[in-house]
């Protein structure tokens, strides 16, 4: 990363950003974190108003066991509850799988979500990174991955499916290729899917039933755009599962939090027209990124990783973003291996998509200019 370059460690960070460019924070329009443009589904407000109706909500404890949420979560997903474990985030459940595990060897294909690495290296696991293609637009080849896993002696994988940030989808057959080729040397696959509500039918949650050597992490508040509330849960086989929880502090989640992770993952109706209305929209986006010579690659989320010209100076372009078109994208700078002239953006509304093209037009024309 460049010295002394501003950079936000994670998306969403509006009010940072806000003060730093003098903009005003209610002006940005988000396309740095990948939150369901929809907002919450309506169904989990009604859950809520109705629990806040009654005081013992907040005056009592929460369910230690999370015995609900967990039964949702089964019936959500086609396991058993005894085969998953909750908390409030991805990064806890990871550092106890990480506990649990006793991990001393972690291949980490990169580029990748920055938090991997930070826990991974906080967990006292020493990161071997492995160099994804950005020709083959980063796609996992098994094959290549445990050759690397053998040849560093590593006792375990941290992936992300759909991978971040270019949001490519690695299929089910090859998947499962490679957990069985790391299964024969027990290897442990640790499997980021924070964005496969957008594909579920690349899920490998019920591989759990069948690999040993299987960790999945699911997050409920991107899709049903919750973030606030904090939840994620991790599936793997019961024992696992069993010694995972060890390692997780009592009462991982709120009742509050619960209730209406419940009731969104019952709103069959708000998931099915998320993922029709995603893929119409980042259809839509694609031809008019093209348009503009900007390059992207095949994303099976809700959002897009874009390439700009070489000659162009990303940072600039993020910072005049903000400053003179109110909209805030992802840098991509603290993105480990990833090379320069990336940044990402999310699917927003028809508006919100609209309004990103024309401002992305207007200063890159106005850059281009400068430098003839």
């Amino acid at each position: 990363m460049t010295p002394h370059v501003f950079v936000p460690t994670h998306g969403g960070q509006l009010r940072q950003i806000a003060a730093r460019y003098g903009v005003k924070l209610e002006e940005l329009v988000d396309f740095s974190s990948n939150i369901n443009p929809a907002g919450p589904p309506a169904s989990a407000f009604a859950a809520l108003q109705q629990a806040l109706a009654d005081p013992a909500t907040l005056t009592a404890y929460p369910d230690i066991e999370s015995a609900e949420l967990k039964d949702v979560l089964a019936d959500a997903t086609n396991i058993l509850p005894e085969n998953i474990a909750i908390s409030n985030g991805f990064v806890p459940l990871l550092e106890a799988a990480l506990r649990s595990l006793k991990v001393t060897r972690c291949l980490l294909p990169v580029p990748s979500f920055s938090e991997y690495r930070r826990t991974l290296e906080d967990a006292g696991t020493m990161v071997i990174p492995y160099h994804l293609s950005q020709e083959d637009s980063f796609f996992y080849q098994p094959d290549s991955l445990v050759r690397a896993l053998l040849e560093h002696g590593c006792d375990a994988i941290l992936l992300a499916n759909p991978q971040n940030p270019s949001g490519v989808i690695c299929d089910p057959e090859q998947m499962r290729s490679l957990i069985s080729m790391a299964a024969q040397h027990e290897i442990t696959v640790l499997l980021d899917e924070a964005f496969m509500d957008y594909a579920p039918a690349s899920s490998m949650t019920g591989g759990s039933l069948e690999y040993e050597n299987l960790f999945v992490f699911r997050s409920v508040t991107k899709f049903w755009a919750i973030p606030g509330l904090r939840v994620a849960y991790t599936v793997g086989s019961a024992p696992s599962i069993q010694k995972l929880n060890r390692s997780i502090a009592p009462w991982p989640v709120t009742t509050l939090a619960s209730l209406a992770v419940c009731a969104a993952l019952k709103d069959d109706a708000y998931a099915e027209a998320t993922r029709r209305e995603n893929t119409l929209r980042r259809s839509w986006l694609l031809p008019q990124l093209a348009r503009l010579n900007i390059a992207t690659y095949p994303s099976s989320t809700n959002f897009l990783l874009l390439r700009f010209a070489e000659h162009l100076d990303i940072h600039l372009l993020w910072e005049k973003m903000i400053a003179e078109e109110q909209i805030v994208l992802r840098s991509c700078l603290n993105f480990e291996a990833l090379s320069a002239g990336h940044l990402r953006i999310a699917v927003r509304s028809d508006a919100e998509n609209e309004r990103l093209v024309h401002a992305l037009e207007r200063i890159l024309a106005r850059m281009n200019k400068r430098q003839v």
